[in-house]
């Protein structure tokens, strides 16, 4: 039975600014969920956000409050066995709060993972790779240090691909921004841009068409999430690839976008998707419906970052690879073993469960009082 139910924030800072359309994070708030049980099994979870509100409708501090006052109740003294009969009950009951369903799903399935002694990709269908590639995101905003920082990841083998944020400064500024970088790091290396809904249906076709003579790869969420029809119609008319992202929060979300061919490659988000069975379903509806499948993050530490990488190890293709470098981007790690990454992808135990032991006293050092 599931005896004790625990959030933790930690505010842990960042390498470096990272700068979004919607923010520049300096700092990092991990929300981690502690599951334990009356026989000895801990499970956890994460639910971290990014942006703060200026992103999404979830903040650390509501998941924290909403898991203790609202959600918690209704999984004390359950059987944590029967995951997907408390995950029924949860969306039945709680509207909304993917990202704390996400976390507590993670947990559950982590304790459950354990209890049968095989990985969490074996419980979301079985693994079909031991690694995931991982681009890097270039976010200082500054054209000769990003083509400096993506040169040191190719040097050191740690990421051949990179995404670009932009849509904060205007059009043209962003487009040399961007055309300047892949230039220096030449044809060989795949840049992707990522304007987080930044741009209007006139701008975006004007950038998009100079991005896509320039030899950019990808172009992620250009427009508002509500505005389908204009993804539609960008994807129709250029032959760059076009991904959805915010766009995404949940099954039903994907099948629309699929039925409306807004989109050429799928963002998948764990949190964002309402947890690690719902994201499945993403998966699933891409391959039906002929759309390329891309792991994406909200920049998540260890936890949410390895619960990613066990489902995106179950997909058939991940045809643009991963962006689950978020524990590169926090100045401290809070494992006891920090997680692998090596030849441009990040490696996954074969450990029970998620495969992680959390250092207890980093997380203590860096925790936010209650």
């Amino acid at each position: 039975m599931i005896k004790a139910i625990e959030t933790i924030l930690i505010d842990i800072p960042t390498i470096r600014p990272h700068k979004l359309s919607v923010a520049t994070m300096s700092t990092q708030t991990l929300v981690l969920v502690q599951i334990q049980t009356d026989d000895g099994f801990s499970g956890w979870g994460e639910a971290t956000t990014i942006g703060g509100l200026k992103y999404g409708d979830e903040s650390p501090e509501s998941v924290a409050v909403n898991i203790r006052q609202h959600i918690a109740p209704l999984l004390l003294q359950q059987d944590e066995r029967q995951v997907g009969a408390l995950m029924y009950r949860l969306r039945k009951n709680i509207r909304g709060n993917r990202f704390a369903k996400c976390a507590l799903e993670t947990a559950l399935l982590d304790i459950q993972a354990q209890r049968l002694s095989v990985p969490m990709s074996e419980l979301l269908g079985g693994r079909l790779r031991d690694s995931v590639p991982v681009l890097w995101t270039l976010a200082s905003g500054d054209t000769v240090k990003d083509i400096d920082e993506a040169q040191m990841m190719l040097d050191l083998r740690r990421h051949n691909s990179f995404k670009l944020k932009i849509g904060l400064n205007s059009i043209q500024h962003d487009v040399n921004h961007v055309l300047a970088i892949k230039k220096a790091l030449g044809a060989d290396v795949s840049i992707r841009v990522d304007i987080n809904q930044a741009w209007s249906e006139l701008q975006a076709t004007t950038a998009i068409q100079q991005l896509q003579d320039g030899g950019i790869d990808l172009i992620e969420q250009p427009l508002k999430a509500e505005n389908r029809a204009g993804m539609a119609r960008l994807a129709q008319r250029f032959s760059v690839a076009i991904m959805a992202d915010e766009t995404l929060n949940g099954p039903q979300d994907a099948w629309e976008v699929a039925r409306l061919n807004a989109a050429d490659v799928f963002a998948v988000k764990i949190a964002q998707s309402g947890g690690l069975t719902q994201a499945k379903e993403l998966g699933t509806i891409a391959r039906l419906a002929g759309i390329s499948l891309y792991g994406g993050t909200m920049l998540e530490g260890a936890v949410g970052t390895m619960a990613s990488a066990q489902l995106f190890a179950t997909f058939d293709e991940l045809e643009f690879g991963t962006e689950l470098f978020g524990p590169l981007l926090l100045k401290q790690d809070i494992l006891a073993e920090p997680l692998q990454y090596r030849d441009f992808a990040l490696q996954l135990p074969t450990t029970p469960g998620l495969g992680l032991a959390l250092d207890l006293d980093k997380i203590a050092a860096w925790r936010r009082p209650a």
